[in-house]
């Protein structure tokens, strides 16, 4: 009777691998992508900016991922950020406005669009990204990216159980320093880490493959840069996989 057992057991094993489901909850492990809100304008800003860079390196080779958004609003306070976009500040609000917290600050850092943090608070952000990665992922993405001069193509395919997703493709700059003159921290030449220099948005509802195409930065090179997509909900926010190329 023992032995019929374990035979059936192995039998359900075969089908399953075979049929894609084992290997499918093996790639989805859990992850963690932390979503930084900043300013070169901002006091406060400068030791959130070091931690998460701190927090980029030691978890390189693991699933947690690191996004640095210079926002504009701190711009008319006697500086103005080099990396800031009116477009990360609308994301920031778009996340107020998913989580109910609201106004929005720096340095703020979400985890997974789900959560937001004091981004210098490390044990806070630590406890943080051991919570996410006990998750499992509710997305499958794969990328591939050619260049073709300035313009960057990124073949995707996303398989995901949100039925309203999209997909978001950051070009990511790995360090700068500014030296900045004027402002909050003038005087000062401030590091920055995974910043977020293109952002662009494909809409999965039209389609789960495809190829999004991207313009680069005048200063992009294939050592100083990466590309980072990662799938998101488009009606609560939450981040349902990412992928680093």
């Amino acid at each position: 009777m023992k032995k019929i057992k374990l035979l059936t057991g192995f039998l359900m094993l075969f089908l399953l691998v075979g049929n894609g489901v084992f290997s499918q909850n093996v790639e989805k492990k859990g992850f963690a992508l932390l979503e930084l809100y900043t300013s070169e304008g901002c006091s406060s800003c400068p030791p959130a900016d070091e931690l998460l860079g701190k927090i980029q390196n030691e978890y390189r080779d693991k699933n947690v991922f690191v996004l640095a958004y210079h926002v504009d609003y701190w711009d008319k306070q006697g500086w103005k950020d080099i990396f800031s976009n009116a477009d990360f500040t609308k994301r920031q609000y778009d996340y107020a406005q998913f989580m109910g917290k609201e106004p929005i600050y720096t340095p703020q850092v979400i985890i997974n669009g789900k959560a937001d943090y004091i981004g210098s608070q490390e044990t806070s952000l630590r406890n943080g990204i051991k919570s996410a990665l006990l998750k499992s992922a509710l997305a499958n993405l794969s990328l591939e990216t050619s260049q073709n001069s300035n313009i960057l193509s990124v073949l995707y395919h996303v398989e995901s159980t949100s039925k309203n997703s999209r997909l978001l493709i950051a070009i990511v700059q790995k360090e700068a320093k500014s030296n900045v003159r004027r402002g909050e921290n003038a005087n000062r030449v401030l590091s920055h880490y995974q910043i977020v220099r293109q952002l662009q948005s494909v809409n999965l509802n039209k389609g789960k493959k495809g190829t999004a195409t991207i313009s680069l930065p005048k200063n992009y090179n294939a050592q100083g840069f990466e590309v980072i997509g990662f799938v998101q909900d488009a009606d609560s926010g939450v981040i349902l996989g990412v992928k680093r190329v």
